[in-house]
């Protein structure tokens, strides 16, 4: 069993469904509502754990039922939490509205105590980060936090991966501690300027991920799968199907929980990408996200492992 260690935020996902949003000052009445796990570095957390990883997830909670929500989600999964909580704040949550005839959506994010993710958490658990295999960090804590903790774990040997997502600008030299970095096509459109559409223009992106200092690329396409390049070798890894997809919503954070309980255990780096698909290719067959999330017995039938 490897170890991962994740630093991220987790938030309690309220999502509405209605025909449309309601105007400034008025009332309109919803068709469904839906409490549930969130955050990405949660969600991952939740991810790996299950896949396998001795996993634990650095943070910070308010002391809510929304906290509470997190501790039995982390439990129920086998997440380590190591986490702060913190009395004069409250847990993230979001809110998300979707319209019902196309599924549009709009989000309010307010992550609370996550918000205050400082080096200071980073530093109590050095020993813990020292100490992983794989330490996973995404953009939604402070980027100077992640970077801060992509750097100790860099100088510790350990394996370091970034999905930076949410898509932000980074700080220079950020890349050059990451020994993977793994964004979507429209986060990796907004850290090196190409447009991907697919595993052609994905290779131009990853050539600039690896030329800003990234040992390795790792660009997720959705429904065209992956594009892994590490300057030698090329792969397009095709996704690898359970069945109808019911909800995309977390299957960036099923690919990153289960890619690095891959690596943690000493997969290969392409048979690492592999089993993230195959993570996510089964989370996408179930709605939510955390709950979405599959067993290691459950990857492994999909993988022909069994």
């Amino acid at each position: 069993m490897g170890k991962v260690v994740n630093l991220g935020v987790f938030v309690a996902d309220t999502a509405y469904r209605a025909a449309r949003q309601p105007k400034m000052g008025e009332t309109i009445l919803g068709n469904s509502f839906v409490l549930g796990p969130g955050g990405k570095g949660s969600n991952q957390s939740v991810a790996s754990a299950k896949a396998g990883a001795q996993t634990h997830f650095i943070s910070r909670l308010g002391q809510d039922d929304f906290a509470e929500m997190a501790l039995s989600t982390w439990k129920k999964a086998g997440v380590t939490p190591a986490v702060v909580q913190d009395p004069g704040s409250y847990t993230g949550a979001a809110y998300i509205f979707i319209e019902e005839s196309t599924g549009n959506n709009a989000i309010i994010i307010s992550p609370g105590a996550a918000a205050q993710i400082s080096t200071l958490d980073v530093d109590r658990n050095r020993a813990l980060i020292e100490g992983a295999d794989v330490f996973l960090t995404q953009l939604e804590q402070p980027i100077d936090v992640a970077f801060y903790a992509l750097k100790m774990a860099r100088a510790a040997g350990v394996v370091t991966i970034l999905n930076p997502a949410p898509a932000a600008a980074l700080p220079d030299g950020m890349l050059a501690q990451c020994d993977y970095v793994t964004p979507n096509e429209t986060e990796a459109e907004a850290l090196t300027g190409v447009v991907v559409t697919g595993p052609d223009s994905a290779l131009e992106a990853a050539k600039v991920l690896r030329a800003k200092g990234a040992k390795v690329a790792i660009i997720t396409l959705g429904a065209q799968g992956v594009l892994y390049h590490d300057g030698t070798q090329t792969v397009h890894v095709p996704i690898v199907s359970a069945g109808a997809v019911v909800e995309t919503t977390g299957a960036g954070d099923a690919f990153n929980g289960g890619f690095a309980a891959a690596l943690a255990e000493g997969q290969s780096p392409v048979a690492a990408v592999r089993f993230g698909n195959a993570t996510a290719g089964i989370s996408v067959t179930r709605a939510g996200t955390a709950p979405s999330m599959p067993s290691r017995a459950e990857i492994d039938a999909l993988l022909g492992r069994a």
